[in-house]
């Protein structure tokens, strides 16, 4: 009678009769091998089974749809062994799965970079286009003096830039000449006053001629302090006079000088225009026209927004030129009659009319406490 082996309850395997896992082993370890692959395989379902133990295929790796889902069967993946299969799990997501006769690769995270910006090529760049519109604009301003390029002219625009550069011509003889006038005149009230001082000096050590000296010494403090007073009304007019000149129409000219240079671009880039245009036109001047024309459009619009800058600029300074001019003129005017005609009140009340506050000499010096 023979006898019975002992059983290891933890060895045994539940099999069918003809020797395969039972079908809800089988669909439980399916169910967790799909669980255990990465998301990105795009495969329908996964499916390994064992067949007969005394198979020489170690293993089978099905890839098709599972029990129960829709999708349509998919063509199966035999791998020669279980070390295969543990190398192609641990690759991740780089698997090459045929699917339909063409195969599919689904890789990690793609880094999508932009080109990479070269400073020193974009610099080069720069260089390139600043050469080549200077040599356009060369070439114009070179054929507009000899007469053989032509020229876009605005005739009211360059009437009034034209007066306006006189004006300034003019306005900066007046400046010197009024500039002169203050130096000579600083000087004059420096010589009275010292001769006034001497007067009174004398005046109090000859005694014969105590008043004669003491008349003469009040008279020239007296044209002293009238003369520091218009050198006060001087002084103004040349500063607002310098301020119109040299900021106001300054400022105004510099937008006409950027108005200038648009002008020659503007013509420069049209005559290339009109050059290509009257060559032939095939599939090598076609684009060279067409970036001809992008070009000169630029160019053509800068020009008329330099344009009306400037005629802006200039109705603008003509009004402010004629109210500055008009008051300092008043000024100039009443201050000088008022000085000749010995008219003191007359004087300082066109100064307190202009809100002209004079300085003390010496007010600006530090006091003896200060330096201390």
């Amino acid at each position: 009678m023979a006898q019975e082996s002992p059983k290891n309850s933890a060895a045994e395997i539940p099999v069918t009769s003809n020797g395969q896992l039972e079908d809800s082993q089988e669909h439980s370890f399916n169910r967790d091998l799909k669980r255990s692959l990465p998301v990105g395989l795009g495969l329908s379902e996964t499916k390994i089974t064992s067949h007969g133990f005394d198979s020489t295929k170690e293993g089978v790796i099905e890839a098709g749809p599972f029990p129960g889902s829709s999708a349509s069967p998919k063509s199966s993946v035999i791998t020669p062994s279980s070390a295969a299969a543990s190398r192609l799990a641990g690759q991740g997501c780089d698997l090459i799965i045929p699917t339909g006769g063409r195969a599919q690769q689904k890789s990690g995270p793609v880094v999508l970079a932009d080109e990479v910006k070269n400073p020193a090529m974009e610099k080069l760049e720069l260089v390139r286009k600043w050469s080549l519109n200077t040599y356009k604009c060369t070439r114009q301003i070179i054929s507009e003096k000899l007469g053989r390029g032509s020229r876009t002219v605005d005739l009211e625009l360059e009437a009034q830039i034209d007066i306006l550069r006189d004006n300034k011509k003019k306005y900066e003889n007046i400046l010197r000449l009024a500039q002169m006038l203050s130096t000579q005149l600083f000087q004059m009230v420096h010589t009275q006053r010292q001769l006034g001082d001497a007067f009174a000096d004398l005046s109090l050590k000859s005694l014969e001629l105590h008043e004669e000296f003491g008349y003469n010494a009040d008279t020239q403090k007296l044209l002293a302090k009238n003369g520091e007073t218009l050198l006060g009304a001087i002084n103004f007019f040349i500063a607002s006079v310098n301020t119109l000149v040299n900021k106001t129409i300054e400022d105004t000219l510099l937008t006409v000088k950027q108005y200038e240079s648009a002008r020659i671009e503007y013509d420069a880039y049209r005559t290339d225009l009109e050059e290509l245009n009257l060559g032939p036109r095939d599939a090598n001047t076609l684009p060279k026209i067409e970036q001809s024309q992008q070009l000169f459009q630029v160019h053509k619009e800068k020009y008329d927004k330099m344009r009306n800058d400037v005629s802006i600029k200039l109705k603008f300074l003509e009004e402010n030129k004629v109210k500055v001019l008009h008051n300092q003129l008043v000024l100039f005017h009443n201050a000088i009659a008022a000085y000749f005609a010995g008219n003191q009140k007359q004087l300082e009340q066109t100064l307190k009319q202009f809100h002209i506050k004079l300085k003390t000499p010496g007010a600006d010096a530090p006091s003896w406490l200060e330096e201390q």
